[in-house]
């Protein structure tokens, strides 16, 4: 393999998550547990902000997989940009939600609700 081709290779990866992403944003129900455990309500991701993210993903694969050669690489590189961040200011809702309310900012502060580190407050009896 030749090193001019690994930007093909990586252009078609970048495709693959650009219809992968598009495929979730255009299916009819998402992924939801069966129980609900949270206290606050679950962000609803938007499905034109997942689309534009998903176009603009695609605008850069072609830019990967046309290389240095391609005439329209620069505007290509432009509107997946401007795409992506259009579609990540239509999701921010979510965005946020997925980024920062992880762990044991959820459940509660650091190690003093982890189950992991507690004494248990009675001795277990066993006869």
């Amino acid at each position: 393999m030749r090193l001019e081709q690994l930007p093909i290779i990586l252009g078609v990866l970048v495709a693959l998550i650009g219809l992968t992403i598009a495929l979730d944003a255009w299916q009819a129900g998402g992924v939801a547990p069966l129980r609900e455990r949270r206290r606050r309500t679950r962000a609803v991701p938007q499905k034109a902000g997942q689309t534009l993210v998903a176009l603009g993903t695609l605008c850069m694969a072609a830019a990967l997989i046309g290389r240095d050669t391609w005439r329209w690489a620069t505007i290509s590189v432009l509107a997946g940009s401007g795409l992506l961040i259009i579609g990540a200011i239509m999701n921010r809702q979510y965005l946020k939600e997925v980024l920062l309310f992880r762990g044991a900012t959820r459940r509660g502060v650091g190690e003093t609700n982890s189950r992991l580190n507690q004494t248990p407050t009675k001795p277990t009896r066993i006869r």
